[in-house]
């Protein structure tokens, strides 16, 4: 019986849902791969969905024994590789899933998983990061990193984006309720979709227990995949303005070289490392730097739960996760110009005020985003949804 709260429990067996759960692709474990384990650990029994499974065995046992099911990217050759590039292709193969056996789907979606069909007898849930990024607000930067921003194959593909625009927007229609990670993506979703959310925020590994601190030491550290919007390349250029600093970057992805290549002899980069590790540079960091326009960033609230300092965009899901310096408590500081000058000009400006800023503080605001909350809200959200369901369901017609 698939857990979702006791009241549910109490059902006769035929009244217990069916679950399915459809998330985008598993192929690096991320922020909406944390919240997809916590989804399948409240909801065990559930049939999980996806695009394509490249996880490795001990990433993909997180996610508890159970069949995986794969669409038809999984066989075409080299798709470990090039998947990615078959983006036009994605919302036929999301919509090709039988999922008519279920009573309720969960799609774990900042792609195409919310558009999977479901008929009038379904209850769908959608927890959602963000619409397609490549069709809305990342559209220019997704064409420049695939080399596709000029000529006669830009205009190709910028016609193939804007019928991706429309599908998720139709496609939007599917879903019965919205579940925003943060109130900058619930009100994204009003201005695409046109459709109300509720928030809850995702789960935060480490947000508590409350992790211990070792003495800060003189490193500043930025942990992310090197990808063109989480703008790595601003933060290792703001270096450049600080010779005596010296900056830790963790995490791999396609604009490592590039980035590598005009970086000072003061920033060292790791690549990927194991959690181990990578906690315990964390933990001994001065301060953790942040400079992207993120959806949520998990990250940052990663460096708060260690009593770390963060160092940010005020931008995006940072409003919501960084006190500033103009709160009683702060857990960070904040600047307004996406730049290498404004990054720099803010480490500066953090090291004049430190003493403000104390680890408590920052643990504080990270366990507000805690997995024992998150699961607790989702439960309630899905139990008022399913319950609001049944009772339409089983009301007879005038």
């Amino acid at each position: 019986m698939s857990r979702i709260v006791p009241d549910l429990e109490k059902l006769e067996p035929a009244q217990t849902p069916k679950i399915a759960v459809v998330h985008d692709w598993l192929d690096t474990w991320g922020g909406a791969e944390t919240a997809l384990e916590e989804l399948l650990g409240l909801f065990p029994d559930a049939h999980l969905y996806t695009l394509v499974d490249f996880f490795p065995a001990e990433e993909r046992a997180r996610l508890g024994d159970r069949p995986i099911h794969t669409s038809m990217l999984q066989r075409m050759p080299f798709a470990k590789t090039f998947f990615r590039y078959c983006l036009p292709f994605f919302p036929r193969a999301i919509e090709r899933f039988d999922l008519r056996s279920y009573d309720l789907v969960i799609s774990n979606s900042h792609a195409v998983a919310k558009g999977a069909r479901t008929e009038p007898g379904q209850l769908h849930i959608c927890y959602c990061y963000t619409p397609m990024r490549y069709a809305w607000d990342l559209q220019d930067q997704y064409l420049r990193q695939t080399g596709l921003d000029h000529g006669v194959r830009g205009w190709l593909a910028r016609r193939v984006l804007a019928r991706l625009r429309r599908w998720d927007r139709d496609s939007s229609a599917r879903v019965d309720h919205f579940i925003a990670i943060s109130g900058h993506i619930a009100r994204r979703l009003e201005r695409c979709y046109g459709r109300n959310s509720i928030v809850i925020y995702p789960p935060v590994p480490g947000a508590t227990p409350l992790r211990s601190r070792v003495s800060p030491g003189v490193h500043y550290v930025t942990v992310s995949r090197f990808v063109p919007y989480k703008r790595i390349d601003l933060i290792v250029q703001a270096f450049q303005h600080l010779p005596d600093r010296q900056l830790i970057v963790i995490g791999e992805g396609p604009e490592r070289r590039r980035i590598e290549a005009v970086a000072g002899p003061n920033v060292r980069f790791l690549g990927r490392v194991n959690d181990r590790e990578r906690d315990t540079w964390l933990a001994a960091a001065r301060a953790f730097v942040f400079a992207a326009d993120e959806d949520f960033g998990i990250a940052p609230l990663e460096a708060q739960a260690f009593g770390v300092p963060v160092i940010a965009l005020n931008r995006g899901g940072s409003v919501e996760t960084i006190l500033g310096l103009d709160q009683p408590h702060p857990s960070g500081v904040l600047f307004e110009e996406q730049s290498a000058e404004a990054i720099a000009r803010a480490v500066r400006e953090f090291e004049q005020v430190a003493e403000r800023i104390s680890a408590e503080a920052c643990r504080r605001n990270a366990a507000r985003f805690s997995a024992p909350r998150f699961r607790a809200e989702f439960l309630e959200a899905v139990a008022t949804c399913w319950a609001e369901f049944r009772a339409k369901r089983e009301t007879p017609r005038a």
